[in-house]
């Protein structure tokens, strides 16, 4: 068994595990594997062990490994750009993404939503929120997000989906829910709003059990699948 495969099976089993553990369903939680930096033969291997959802955070790097897969005639996967999002970089995001995870300005979402091409299905967006306030840190603050989150909902060809956030690092697993707790808190009030949410994306390798704790439903998972990453090949 490949080692790929392998550590799927780990991260489904303790996802499951957790979300049993929470009172939660089972199928509450999806993982999207997070393939920066790793070549498409890695996301070959990873969906032959039957993943289809990727997360990629710079453009070019998964545009490029979009179109490998669909050259090798790889299963259908949903690709997730979770990366910082650049004005100019809109169209080819609108063209080639099912899910995008880190709007936090209306102009990136109005952009998106004129350059979804017509016949593809909406495409999914959940707003960053800086829920630490860390200055560092890309996302919305979590006193405009009820604002933004309506605009961004009225636009066509974009379905609102819910709320992203990479908290600051805590090892305490107590302190890793707090933050999380913030953001579903956020999410609620934003459902109790009328907006139709179903959607938190928190939670990764050192923090996913947290996340799940506190209603994940997307944790982003990376080297804990495809081991430590080289960042001098991105």
């Amino acid at each position: 068994m490949s080692l790929i495969r392998q550590n799927l099976q780990a991260i489904t089993a303790t996802i499951v595990a957790t979300v049993q553990e929470s009172g939660r369903q089972p199928e509450s939680v999806q993982l999207l594997a997070v393939s920066k930096t790793f070549g498409p033969e890695a996301v070959q291997e990873a969906a032959e062990a039957g993943q289809r959802a990727f997360g990629e955070n710079y453009l070019q790097e998964g545009l490029d490994k979009i179109r490998a897969l669909n050259d090798a005639g790889a299963p259908a996967l949903e690709w997730h750009f979770i990366g910082p999002i650049q004005s100019n970089k809109t169209r080819p995001i609108a063209e080639n993404f099912a899910w995008v995870h880190t709007v936090e300005r209306e102009k990136i979402a109005q952009r998106l939503s004129e350059q979804r091409p017509e016949g593809m299905a909406p495409l999914q967006i959940c707003l960053q929120v800086n829920i630490s306030g860390e200055a560092s840190k890309s996302g919305i603050a979590p006193e405009q997000v009820a604002e933004l989150a309506h605009k961004v909902a009225a636009l066509p060809n974009l379905t609102l989906r819910g709320l992203m956030a990479i908290p600051e690092p805590a090892d305490d697993f107590e302190q890793q829910r707090a933050a999380f707790a913030r953001l579903r808190t956020l999410y609620e009030q934003l459902r109790a709003d009328g907006l139709a949410l179903d959607t938190l994306s928190m939670g990764m390798s050192a923090d996913m059990r947290a996340a799940i704790f506190e209603g994940a439903t997307i944790v982003r998972v990376g080297s804990a699948i495809f081991g430590a990453r080289n960042y001098n090949k991105a």
